[in-house]
């Protein structure tokens, strides 16, 4: 019989058509959940990984994953470990790994927080830079401008501005008398 395979979190658009990549820090995981519905299904019998810290947030995920699959009689190999989960031997290695690749997950998330602490601790403004405040008045006389005819799109690409940025400043309180100024 011949084996039938689910690529998944291959870099580089390598996954088959249909299928979107694994991402393991993602809140909604549609491919993932995917990939389970047809592991139940027995629609393959090998599941191929980029790597280990493509399938689970934590190592609790991995082994639940890999437990799943060798019930289900679906083999797991990954192409950076090159690790065959049928040995006693490569499911420990697998283990280790999903250990390794939750402490370094969890440890870009510390050093990106420190930094971001550290850019603030500094006084530096984090995120978009604002827009001038000559463009920002002209927007709003364009908006309460009587008889607008311009839509919130028009009169973004009048500016230069993203359509949301318009919006963000239409629900800011109008004061007529602060624009003229």
């Amino acid at each position: 019989m011949p084996v039938r395979i689910s690529i998944c979190g291959f870099p580089g658009g390598f996954p088959p058509v249909g299928e979107a990549p694994l991402k393991s820090s993602a809140r909604s995981r549609p491919a993932f959940n995917a990939l389970l519905r047809d592991a139940a299904k027995r629609q393959f019998d090998l599941v191929m990984a980029w790597s280990v810290d493509r399938l689970g947030r934590s190592l609790q995920d991995l082994v639940a994953f890999l437990s799943e699959l060798h019930a289900l009689r679906i083999d797991l190999f990954r192409h950076q470990q090159g690790l065959d989960t049928t040995t006693p031997a490569g499911k420990a290695m697998f283990q280790m790994m999903g250990v390794f690749a939750e402490f370094e997950r969890a440890m870009i998330q510390e050093r990106v927080r420190a930094g971001l602490a550290r850019a603030r601790s500094e006084g530096k403004r984090l995120g978009r830079p604002p827009i001038p405040a000559d463009i920002e008045k002209a927007i709003k006389m364009a908006l309460h401008k009587p008889g607008r005819t311009e839509g919130v799109r028009k009169i973004a690409a009048r500016f230069g501005v993203d359509p949301g940025t318009v919006q963000r400043i239409s629900r800011r309180p109008f004061d007529g008398a602060s624009v003229a100024a």
